[in-house]
């Protein structure tokens, strides 16, 4: 069984912390604008439908090679701001620009990705779904820390990570940033939220 929860990427604490990641392979979709809204519920269910028919599969008859059970990663987006929104005084989150993404285990492939995508098209073909890509990333050098409490509360940890990077002279290599959804923002308050944050550097 694979297990992400025991994999130590997932166990960061509230500190910040320098690691060096490897490619992985994705399922994503892109945004813009505000997450609050309906937009961001689609796209979000866009990609759970293609996560949970590759976990599935042994159960609809289809054998893909190397498959072995697994857990489904959680919920990850790569942020960045529109240039207007870069520039503006106060923080729009309409001029938000998100990937979102569910990381898969290693045995999937550009090719099970394309047929888990067919499947899932057979029974709902969402206009959502026709956005839906496999990639393969590497956020290599990074440093992240552990966000406790609403995404509304998140610059309190920006700041800890920028005055870290600062203390030990890294740079980002980019204005965007990734979060990795530990919590089931469904079923939480959100003082709850546990999320990774996570710089890339240069």
């Amino acid at each position: 069984m694979i297990d992400y929860t025991k994999d130590p990427i997932y166990k960061q604490k509230v500190r910040v912390t320098e690691v060096t990641l490897p490619s992985f392979p994705f399922i994503c979709i892109k945004g813009k604008g505000n997450p609050n809204c309906q937009d961001f519920s689609f796209h979000v269910s866009a990609l759970y439908a293609v996560a949970y028919a590759i976990k599935m599969s042994p159960h609809k008859g289809w054998a893909i090679p190397g498959y072995e059970p697994f857990k489904v990663y959680p919920l990850e987006g790569i942020w960045d701001m529109t240039q207007h929104g870069r520039t503006s005084e106060v923080f729009d989150k309409n001029e938000l620009i998100y990937t979102i993404m569910i990381r898969q285990p290693s045995f999937v492939t550009k090719e099970v990705f394309n047929e888990a995508l067919a499947l899932v098209n057979k029974k709902n073909a969402s206009h959502m779904l026709e956005q839906v890509y496999f990639d393969t990333i590497k956020d290599g050098h990074c440093i992240q820390t552990l966000h406790l409490g609403s995404f509304d509360e998140e610059p309190r940890s920006f700041d800890l990570m920028k005055l870290y990077a600062k203390q030990h002279g890294l740079e980002r290599r980019s204005f965007d940033h990734r979060e990795i959804y530990l919590s089931d923002v469904r079923k939480l308050p959100p003082e709850k939220f546990r999320t990774i944050l996570r710089y890339f550097l240069k």
